[in-house]
């Protein structure tokens, strides 16, 4: 202690905690969305997420990744140099085998258990999730070339980590990643100017030689990328491992490392092809609906990330407020700041639950017609509104703590720096909401898919259902619609939240969503609930216990 004074009224640190038994909400919604055998391993993982790696995550943000072009002898080797932290987390994500666990062990409820399992450690760490959700996003895709897939899915799904540098067929373990936008083109990919020669009879499953660059591809030391290019019928989707047949490295040259906002402990970069080795996967020219396959998981598990960050957010401004006193009373039994708290934890419920749900949706599509619907219309509209919230709430959660989360001690500028990815992740705003216009107009029945899973909370409040007439009504109104796309789709997200909320979410929780997001009985800010909520119950239901312990149910 200095000898100047005694520390006093200071929260106690959050760690050494189960991220997962002392959340509520996600446990209950493990048993509903037909994970429930998946619950001891979710109690295992959040241990070892809320502890060493609560630490791992730190040092592998504060010691970013560094490029090493060449070795000292003058070779070219595009290498990307990691904290050993960043490794510890692969390991233990590869491990809990959050890269396949779907593909693995295809059980009914493997989506929800892995977006489960993925919501706990990403709370540890967000970055070394791009390489685990590309993985497990990139095999759905590649299957559309079998002979592809029946090579590399033994070494997709390993639950090994193997960071060596060398050949993918030498490894006990192969990471994949993704890389499609280039400089002119951005999201409009069909812009691309990356070319593909065919290096002999071209087609399904050949070898080509792509020349070009991607101007954004993520996590460039996993063993092979999924990527597009022009071949003579347009853009195509190649395999591009970072090895040749031939064991010689492949013309993937990194260029440099992207200085990003966030996401410090991942690598993203700048890439050169200068005739690498490829395969097409898929139909030739038809790289885009062959892609989407993985861009439509990754979309999902960009909701899993939002989703995971505002709960942490809500954890640490919960824990600071129960143990930090001001004007003679703990923060959290302040009037105000309980408004505040419960504003955050109704919008983190309504995160979580929504990620769960459709999550099952993935589960439930490969033998059910009607939930393939449901999901590809509820996965835009989910991706967009609740990557929409995450950087409000966790702004207003640094704010809880005052000066104190300004701090990066208290990992809440970490959590704001990554806070906006996900929504420019895998499509930003406005491409999502073109995207819910299109699904719309191509498929109708996926709309009344969506409607069918709102309406399961038909009759059970009438603002839920005045919310969804209205709704409805604006639906059929195609005036300037585009210019309305954010309204509707954010309109369309709130009536599947505010559904989802009445049937599974305790009474305060329900009534503080319906009054505040669907009756509009709030203002613009958090901390504008109307007054008759039950503010306490609402908080000590999201509140982590630092015992390990659930805290009492609302």
């Amino acid at each position: 202690m200095p000898p100047t004074h005694e520390v006093l009224n200071q929260p106690p640190p959050l760690e050494g905690y189960d991220l997962f038994s002392t959340d509520r909400c996600l446990g209950e919604a493990l048993e509903r969305e037909g994970a429930g055998w998946a619950r001891e391993r979710a109690r295992r993982l959040g241990v070892e997420a809320g502890g060493e790696a609560l630490a791992w995550g730190r040092l592998a943000n504060t010691n970013p990744p560094i490029l090493r072009t060449h070795d000292r002898f003058g070779n070219r080797i595009d290498e990307v140099e990691f904290h050993p932290a960043w490794h510890e987390l692969l390991r233990l994500s590869v491990h809990h085998e959050l890269h396949a666990l779907p593909w693995r062990d295809p059980r009914p409820g493997a989506h929800a258990a892995r977006a489960a399992l993925f919501f706990v450690v990403s709370q540890a760490e967000a970055g070394h999730g791009c390489p685990i959700s590309m993985t497990y996003s990139a095999l759905p895709a590649l299957r559309a070339q079998p002979e592809l897939a029946a090579e590399w899915e033994p070494r997709i799904v390993s639950d090994r980590y193997d960071a060596r540098v060398r050949p993918a067929a030498e490894k006990t373990g192969a990471l994949l990643g993704m890389a499609m936008t280039e400089k002119q083109g951005g999201s409009d990919v069909r812009a691309n100017t990356t070319r593909a020669r065919p290096l002999g009879r071209g087609g399904a499953g050949a070898e080509y030689e792509l020349t070009g660059h991607k101007w954004f591809c993520s996590a460039p030391m996993c063993d092979a990328f999924l990527v597009l290019a022009q071949t003579e019928r347009g853009v195509s989707c190649f395999l591009l491992p970072r090895w040749r047949p031939d064991g010689t490295r492949n013309r993937f040259l990194i260029q440099r490392l992207k200085d990003k906002l966030g996401n410090r402990s991942n690598a993203s970069c700048e890439v050169e092809f200068d005739g690498a080795w490829a395969r097409m996967v898929g139909e030739d020219g038809r790289g885009v609906p062959t892609i989407i396959e993985m861009v439509t998981h990754t979309r999902l598990d960009c909701v899993i990330g939002s989703a995971s960050g505002m709960r942490q957010a809500v954890a640490q401004a919960t824990h600071h407020a129960a143990h930090r006193r001001a004007f003679g009373k703990r923060l959290v039994e302040q009037p105000l700041m309980q408004n505040v708290l419960a504003d955050l934890c109704v919008e983190s419920e309504a995160a979580t639950t929504t990620m769960m749900r459709l999550a099952r949706a993935y589960d439930e599509g490969a033998r059910d017609e009607q939930a393939k619907r449901f999901a590809r219309l509820a996965t835009a509209v989910v991706k967009y509104w609740v990557c929409k919230r995450q950087p409000p709430l966790v702004a207003e959660a640094l704010e809880c703590l005052g000066g104190n989360g300004y701090v990066e001690e208290s990992m809440l500028p970490r959590l704001y720096r990554e806070a906006p990815l996900n929504s420019i992740w895998e499509g930003s705003g406005n491409v999502i909401c073109l995207d819910v216009l299109r699904a719309m107009g191509r498929s109708p029945d996926a709309v009344e898919a969506f409607f069918a899973e709102v309406g399961l909370a038909g009759g059970a409040d009438p603002r839920l259902d005045a919310f969804v007439d209205d709704l409805r009504r604006e639906l059929g109104d195609f005036d300037a619609i585009e210019r309305r796309a954010r309204r509707l789709v954010e309109r369309l997200a709130l009536a599947l939240q505010g559904s989802l909320l009445l049937r599974h979410a305790p009474g305060p929780v329900a009534e503080a969503f319906c009054a505040s997001r669907l009756a509009g009985d709030r203002g613009l800010a958090f901390g504008t609930l109307p007054a008759g909520i039950d503010y306490e119950a609402i908080i000590e239901r999201a509140r982590p216990a630092r015992d390990g312990a659930a805290p009492a149910s609302a």
